[in-house]
Order: structure tokens, then C-alpha cells, then sequence
């Protein structure tokens, strides 16, 4: 079910492609059990639940999705390997129950090309052919990121699928930007390498108030206030840290709401700072 808030005049929803489990060990790196333990639990596979948020919002006349989760196209091995269940459609149905309909959507950011985050790119249409979920919408992504999911390494092969993002290279809805970039008046992306060379965040600024959807810059809550903590999913970890810090400093400055993309504890918070290190408050619980 979707989440509303208000950040300055701008209504700003949290959508979901519902939830996938990991193996713990992706998720936590090199924490030990005897620190994330006192976090999370596992299942009987030794995974946790990872949520699949999006976030949408409306600027300028434009209708905003950021990511599209892991979408519908695996087969059923895959689907009981990540843990997605059988329900379909879920993201869609999520923006249905808001009143947005998949042709409706103009710009899809895309933070990074993982597929759990632009899976719900494409979509199957029935007749064998991968065609864009949303048929009039430009997908906005990083020059640099699109250039690392086209020519993948062994470490990164698995997650750059190109059904993904190639039909929408070929049907010319995909725009490559470079670095911080305006997308309208209130709603900006800003880098925070460390996942991916080139991830990006989103801003959102409206009358004197902020928010910043993190994605996995920062995927669950505690791994800002644990700075040190950083997943093993990070291509470049120390980046990841200094990324995190930029981000938190900035949120405390701003005052921002955080949105956590993966979190199963928390949804969105607010940060301060108690010395050198930063606290959560404000916290948004996942709902039941």
C-alpha cells in the first residue's frame, strides 16, 4: 500500500514492488552476526527481507516514478531463488490504488541499472516481444551506468540484465545524463558513488523543506548510523562511507527526510548529528 507525504507543497509517495529476500551475508558484508543480529533476523536459507520501494511524485506537469523494482519477467526458478513471490503487477497495482496508470508516467529516474531497480523496466507484452512498462515515459540514467551494465565485468554480470535497459536504448526512451542533474524545479538527482560509480540519489526540494530518496547509498537505515557497516553488494565500499557522510550532513543541514529503498524496519526518518555521529528520529515504521 502506498505511503503520502508532504514535503513543502509537493505530495510525494512511497510505492512498492513488494519484497525479495537476500542472502544476509550480501546485505551485511563483513559486519559480524554478533552486530547484525541485533538488527535483523534470518529465514531457514539465511535470508533477510529486502523491500522494493519506489518513489512517485508529481512537479512541473510531470508524473515521476523513481526505480520500477525487480518487475514480472523471471520464470519460476527465479522467482523462488530471489524470493518475490507470485504476485504480479505489484508496483503497478501500488500506483493504480493512487489513481496512475503506467501510460501516464513521463520520467522514470533510475537511480542505477541493478535489476532489482529497473527490472520493472520492461515488461513481456504477450507475443514474446520486451517492451517499456511505461509506454510514453523517457527513463533518465547515468552516461557511466549505462556503460558499465552494457560491458559488465564477472563481479557484475548477474545484475545487469540487458532486457532490462536495452529495448528502451533501442526505442529511444532511455536518456543518458551526466553527474548532478535538474530534472524539474523541485526534483533533482545527485551522485553518491560507492554502490555503483555512478548511483544517484533523488531530491526532492519544495518551499524551504527537503527530502532525498537514498536508495543504496544507503538501503537500510542502520548503515548511517553505523558508518563502518557497508554491503557487500558496494563496488567501491570506502566511497560508499565517504558517500554516506556527504549524505547524512546534508540531510541534517537541510532537515531532510531519508527514504530507505530496502529497509524492512524502518521506511523514511529524519537525522541529527550527537557529536560525530548521526542518529535517526522521526521514524516512519514499515507497516504490517
Amino acid at each position: 500500500m502506498a505511503s503520502k507525504y508532504r514535503i513543502g507543497e509537493m505530495d510525494v509517495y512511497i510505492v512498492s514492488d513488494g519484497i525479495n529476500y537476500t542472502d544476509v551475508g550480501g546485505l551485511f558484508g563483513l559486519v559480524p552476526k554478533a552486530l547484525w543480529s541485533k538488527v535483523t533476523s534470518v529465514d531457514e536459507l539465511n535470508r533477510v527481507p529486502m523491500h522494493l520501494r519506489s518513489l512517485y511524485l508529481e512537479d512541473e506537469d510531470k508524473k515521476i516514478l523513481v526505480d520500477t523494482g525487480y518487475g514480472d519477467k523471471f520464470n519460476a526458478k527465479m522467482r523462488r531463488i530471489l524470493g518475490v513471490g507470485e504476485q504480479r503487477d505489484r508496483l503497478l497495482h501500488d500506483l493504480q490504488s493512487i489513481g496512475v496508470a503506467p501510460e501516464e508516467i513521463d520520467i522514470v529516474i533510475l537511480t542505477h541499472l541493478h535489476g532489482d531497480h529497473c527490472g520493472g523496466n520492461t515488461r513481456w507484452d504477450g507475443t514474446g516481444r520486451v517492451v517499456a512498462t511505461f509506454p510514453y515515459a523517457t527513463y533518465w540514467v547515468q552516461r557511466l551506468e549505462l556503460s558499465q551494465a552494457m560491458f559488465p565485468n564477472e563481479r557484475t554480470r548477474a545484475t545487469y540484465l540487458a532486457e532490462n535497459f536495452r529495448p528502451l536504448l533501442e526505442s529511444g526512451q532511455l536518456k543518458m545524463i551526466d553527474g548532478d542533474t535538474q530534472v524539474t524545479r523541485h526534483v533533482r538527482t545527485k551522485i553518491a558513488r560507492g554502490h555503483t560509480p555512478s548511483f544517484q540519489t533523488v531530491v526532492v526540494e519544495s518551499a524551504g523543506e527537503a527530502a532525498i530518496f537514498l536508495g543504496d547509498a544507503c538501503p537500510w537505515g542502520i548503515f548511517l548510523e553505523r558508518l563502518g557497516w557497508v554491503s557487500a553488494f558496494d563496488i567501491e565500499p570506502i566511497d560508499s562511507i565517504t558517500s554516506k557522510k556527504m549524505l547524512g550532513q546534508w540531510a541534517v543541514r537541510h532537515q531532510a527526510r531519508l527514504f530507505f529503498q530496502h529497509d524492512a524496519i524502518m521506511e523514511s526518518a529524519l537525522v541529527t548529528l550527537e557529536g560525530e555521529k548521526f542518529k535517526l528520529t522521526d521514524v516512519v515504521p514499515v507497516r504490517d
